[in-house]
């Protein structure tokens, strides 16, 4: 795999940096952490190099005087959004977040659930983490935010919001995923601190976009991509260009809260300690590329990867057709289409020559190994056999895995777990690959390979089951599906 970023030179600035933002305020600090604080994979997918548990490792230096605030939209409850890259519901995710948070060593404090209009999946969700001895706040819908200064700097804005007790200097707060309202609880504290004698200060902790890179910069193209869904937009911070005269990128939901931020600073310390929303930051992520070709490329690879996802979950009803559109449109700033995923154009050929579907995968240096589907395996199952076949140097005739060790398989899958698809799946092949490796020597070679399809990008010519996707992601494979079901027989 080819790296692009410095993970090492990024511990060491970006750390200094959140240090000297937290001495600029003293006794109280909240942090928004914007993206994931641990398996962070879209950095990693676009940074190549970028560790997925940067944030955490420099954090987790100053987890005694830290405090974890979790923060959890009652809209995303409601239509129990789900965590793409993990499978799992924005409610579950807030459980397995805490659990994660408390095994390195970090207190959680509460948990803070926004956007709250009286939802019963809610308060359902409050009940079931106070029964827990979770502490759980509510901050409400404020009509005219973020636009409303008035209201929302005001006992019925955010006064009405519970105050959230904390115990510690500095305050991390995080939450599943985007739009959860991180900054509006951040804020809120804000206000309820100064009502109760207590001066906090604020910043943020947030990756994307790279306010150092340049607005139509594949990296900040692909994070774009990647919140499709909530309709983020890249902008050059107009507050930043007036104060400095120089150019850096924000987001729209950051600039649009910068009025609100300016208002309620300036009522707490008489003025505002930051001239643009670029300056509430602290992200050092641009300074870190060491190779900007490969983090190009690899973000304009994540940008197909993001538009056949979103392609994949309009199929199966769980999103609109404006999400495609947007990323479609995405192409065209980046300047690419679907054929520049190389896996793609090999796949789609094979399956045009073969008329069943298909596979491809380009491995790290380039060379393309396609699979199809057959009577014994699928064409995930098979991809991966020819792959490390071709990594170990086993010629492309040899069967790793004996066709009268596949049919009792097939027999178990079909009689007796009453499956319908008799073709063996990616784990079933590497749990045989594996019994087999402690006597055959190619197919311990063969399995000995699996290491470096890490980084390596796939595309299969029909969407896959949980079991392929699992299996790639575990890999460390970047997977991308035709929105193509399979057809059973």
């Amino acid at each position: 795999m080819k790296y692009g970023f410095d993970n090492e030179k990024y511990l060491k600035i970006q750390s200094e940096h959140i240090k000297e933002r937290i001495a600029q305020f003293g006794n109280k600090l909240y942090l928004e952490l914007g993206g994931k604080l641990f398996d962070d994979h879209h950095a990693s997918r676009v940074l190549p190099g970028f560790q997925p548990d940067s944030k955490l490792r420099m954090l987790s230096q100053l987890s005694d005087h830290a405090e974890i605030v979790i923060v959890i939209s009652a809209l995303d409850i409601e239509k129990n959004k789900v965590r793409n890259d993990l499978g799992i519901t924005y409610d579950m995710d807030v459980l397995r977040l805490r659990r994660e948070f408390q095994n390195r060593g970090f207190l959680v404090g509460s948990v803070v659930v926004t956007h709250y209009n009286g939802q019963s999946s809610a308060e359902s969700f409050r009940q079931k983490l106070e029964r827990m001895g979770i502490p759980t706040y509510y901050h409400y819908i404020i009509d005219g935010y973020p636009t409303n200064v008035d209201l929302i700097d005001s006992e019925e804005g955010f006064g009405r919001n519970d105050y959230v007790e904390t115990s510690r200097p500095l305050v991390i707060v995080t939450a599943p995923g985007p739009g959860s309202g991180k900054m509006a609880v951040c804020l809120s504290q804000l206000y309820n601190e100064h009502k109760r004698g207590i001066e906090a200060g604020y910043a943020k902790f947030e990756t994307f976009p790279v306010w150092s890179l340049p607005l139509k910069h594949p990296v900040n193209i692909a994070y774009e991509a990647a919140t499709a869904d909530l309709n983020d937009v890249n902008m050059i911070d107009p507050f930043h260009l007036e104060a400095y005269g120089k150019t850096a990128i924000n987001y729209n939901r950051d600039i649009e809260i910068f009025p609100v931020l300016n208002s309620l600073f300036e009522g707490i310390y008489g003025k505002n300690p930051y001239k643009s929303p670029t300056d509430m930051g602290v992200n050092m992520v641009g300074f870190c590329i060491n190779d900007d070709e490969v983090c190009c490329d690899a973000s304009k690879n994540e940008i197909i990867r993001r538009y056949y996802t979103a392609l994949n979950r309009f199929a199966q009803g769980e999103s609109n057709e404006g999400e495609v559109n947007k990323i479609a449109l995405l192409f065209k700033q980046a300047k690419i289409d679907t054929s520049y995923r190389r896996p793609i154009k090999a796949a789609k050929e094979r399956a045009e020559r073969s008329g069943v579907p298909c596979s491809a995968i380009e491995l790290a240096d380039g060379t393309i190994i396609t699979a199809e589907t057959s009577a014994l395996l699928g064409p995930s199952a098979a991809l991966i056999l020819n792959a490390v076949k071709h990594l170990a140097g086993i010629d492309h005739s040899v069967k790793l895995i004996p066709q009268d060790m596949i049919e009792p398989i097939q027999n178990t899958k079909i009689n007796y777990l009453r499956s319908r698809n008799p073709r063996l799946h990616t784990d079933e092949v590497l749990v045989a690959l594996s019994v087999l490796s402690t006597h055959d020597e190619n197919c311990r070679r063969a399995l000995e390979k699996l290491p470096e399809l890490y980084g390596c990008q796939v595309h299969s010519t029909v969407m896959l089951g949980e079991v392929d996707h699992k299996i790639f992601k575990k890999l460390g494979v970047g997977l991308t599906c035709d929105p193509q079901k399979k057809v059973k027989n």
